[in-house]
């Protein structure tokens, strides 16, 4: 009877032991996997605090449609206060409050108050979690991942435009907002990069050189592509760790300046939403231009190596003219792609640029005072079929 007992339970064990070890063989089977098909970057190391509470509080967000009314969300990028606010006082002073909304990210613990603007749309909406950022290094496209995961904790955000502390509005609101709401598509400026200085091998295969783009930071974009820049642990991580800027020429460091300058130039800002895009097979969701003008100028001195630079519009050539040049343009020719972008917003002809930079206070002062920035009727855009 003992024996008769035993082997059931025997038998039993054995089998639960068995399920045991197989279990244990495939998770370590799974572990190899991932580890040889996925990039050797740590995640935890790539995202801030913020990006994973956003990550945590809003996911189930994603997939329950919005009902209301949608908002625009401005998303500015500033070194410290903006400097045109009273020019953006007087642009959102003729909006519905309901339509949009602001972030700002700005030095880490620069309050936006009665005492550092001029206008009361601004109060309180700095981040509270910014960094500080240097102009080619990979804190600029953090600081935009900021302003995204800020602005995606309110579902009514459909619509992001990123825009730094120099740039102005050459429409009033009705029409910036008709214009972004009518297309179901990003603006975003992506183009083959046509320099081998920036690009670099040690990317791959995270980043393959046909999927690397290059194009203007100033960027629009749906919600569903500003998630896919949140939620992005993968390519950061790389620009990260490969695309640095090359440091400047040191007489002090002697024979090491030849051995600096060999270094890849990549400059972060100008090619990770771009690429990160790319790289999602998004591209066919874009309109491949940006919305907001700049002007270019190339220095011919030793100097700026010559380097292209963006020209900043003062009180004189700010004129009606000049601004309206600007307003009339409705195509841009990408030389690296023979490409030429006619600017359409959901199948309509539309001007190329709703924003323009670089401004001073005098040119922003003559917008408001000589009336340039005008009204439009743009009601006609929300007509047009998807």
């Amino acid at each position: 009877m003992k024996k008769s007992t035993q082997a059931p339970t025997l038998h039993v064990l054995w089998s639960g032991w068995k399920l045991v070890i197989l279990l244990s063989i495939s998770l370590c089977l799974f572990a190899l996997l991932r580890l040889h098909y996925q990039p050797m970057f740590p995640s935890s190391s790539s995202s801030s605090p913020y990006l994973e509470i956003y990550r945590a509080r809003s996911r189930y967000l994603r997939h329950a449609g919005f009902v209301g009314n949608p908002k625009l969300a401005f998303l500015y990028l500033a070194r410290r206060n903006l400097p045109l606010d009273f020019l953006w006082g007087s642009f959102f002073e003729n909006a519905d409050v309901a339509n949009f909304s602001i972030y700002i990210h700005s030095e880490p613990g620069f309050v936006f108050d009665e005492s550092t603007t001029r206008s009361h749309f601004f109060y309180g909406r700095q981040l509270g979690d910014s960094i500080q950022v240097a102009w080619g290094e990979s804190s600029m496209i953090e600081a935009e991942r900021l302003l995204f995961a800020a602005a995606l904790e309110d579902p009514a955000n459909q619509r992001f435009v990123l825009l730094s502390d120099s740039c102005v509005p050459l429409y009033n609101f009705s029409y910036i907002y008709n214009y972004l709401m009518a297309s179901s598509r990003s603006f975003v400026d992506s183009f083959l990069d046509a320099k081998e200085g920036r690009y670099n091998p040690e990317m791959f295969p995270v980043i393959p050189k046909e999927r690397w783009r290059k194009g203007s930071q100033w960027i629009a974009l749906v919600r569903r592509h500003a998630e896919v820049v949140v939620d992005d642990e993968v390519v950061y991580p790389a620009f990260k760790k490969f695309c640095k800027r090359r440091p400047p020429v040191d007489a002090s460091k002697g024979e090491l300046n030849s051995k600096l300058q060999k270094q890849h130039n990549c400059i972060p800002d100008e090619h990770y939403v771009q690429t990160l895009l790319a790289l999602n097979e998004l591209e066919t969701e874009l309109e491949r231009r940006t919305v907001t003008y700049t002007s270019w100028n190339q220095s011919a001195t030793k100097m700026d190596t010559k380097g292209w630079h963006p020209v900043t519009f003062n009180y004189a050539n700010a004129s009606p003219r000049q601004i309206q040049g600007i307003k009339k343009i409705n195509h841009v020719y990408y030389e690296t792609e023979f490409r030429t972008e006619w600017c359409r917003a959901n199948s309509s002809s539309v001007p190329c640029f709703l924003f323009a930079r670089k401004f001073s206070k005098g040119a922003a002062m003559r917008l408001l005072s000589e009336g340039t920035v005008g009204r439009f009727d743009a009601s006609s855009l929300l007509d047009s079929t998807p």
